[in-house]
């Protein structure tokens, strides 16, 4: 485990951080343990998950959990190491944390999902919001595509798919002792993939990879999770009913 991505908080932290605080917001990141080409970890999703939700936490009155570590891989199966759970299991562990929190006085939860095969959050989010739950999931698509265009990243979402451009530069900016050298190299772009889940990954791409992943940088790494802060203050103040300015300086 990688300490850094686990909050150092102290329950007086927390208490504290509710102190004039309508309504309390816990930031969950969910990522994975699978596959990312030869260059990136295994634990890629997680780490990225756990930047975005440092990011949220340094720019707003939240209460940071400590990541769900493995989640549903099942497209990457073929590559050693991959490690799944079943879409029922990652439904029950989020909803259990949700209602854990509820008990102690913290009221709404945002998912910050780092892994796309996670399709199961968004039915968590959709029969939570349904029972009259305060839940998000974060960040979307538009979130990415706005954090996309403010750091300059190249690649299309739907090319970069998989360790390319986005994933290299944010491990780049926040853990670029992970990095392996290859990266520089390993492009490759498979944009039809209308059978990814039939038929898996390994029917798209040999090496695991498929994006632009020699375009990425630690300056466009540090922009992307900047750019999802800000978006984040439009979710910020739909749980809370409170708007908020970004740290950009855009109104949420």
């Amino acid at each position: 485990m990688d300490f850094s991505v686990v909050p150092a908080d102290t329950s007086d932290d927390v208490r504290g951080r509710a102190l004039g605080v309508p309504r309390q917001v816990a930031v969950l990141p969910v990522g994975s343990f699978e596959q990312h080409g030869p260059y990136l970890p295994l634990a890629t999703d997680t780490l990225v998950a756990c930047a975005v939700a440092r990011e949220i936490a340094a720019a707003y009155p939240v209460h940071l959990l400590p990541p769900v570590t493995i989640g549903c891989s099942h497209e990457h199966a073929d590559w050693p190491g991959t490690v799944s759970i079943s879409s029922v299991t990652l439904h029950a562990v989020v909803r259990d944390i949700a209602d854990s929190l509820r008990r102690s006085g913290v009221d709404a939860l945002v998912v910050v999902n780092g892994h796309g095969g996670n399709y199961v959050l968004g039915n968590v989010v959709q029969e939570s919001s349904a029972r009259g739950e305060r839940t998000a999931l974060f960040p979307a698509a538009e979130d990415w595509e706005a954090a996309r265009e403010r750091a300059g990243v190249t690649t299309s979402l739907l090319t970069d798919m998989h360790a390319g451009e986005i994933e290299t530069s944010i491990l780049l900016h926040t853990h670029p002792e992970y990095v392996r050298p290859g990266y520089e190299a390993a492009d490759f772009v498979a944009d039809d993939r209308r059978h990814l889940l039939s038929l898996g990954m390994s029917a798209y791409t040999d090496s695991g990879v498929i994006g632009r992943p020699s375009l990425g940088s630690a300056e466009k790494g540090k922009e992307l999770l900047a750019g999802l802060a800000d978006s984040f203050g439009a979710c910020f103040s739909m749980l809370t009913s409170v708007t908020v300015t970004a740290p950009g300086g855009e109104r949420g």
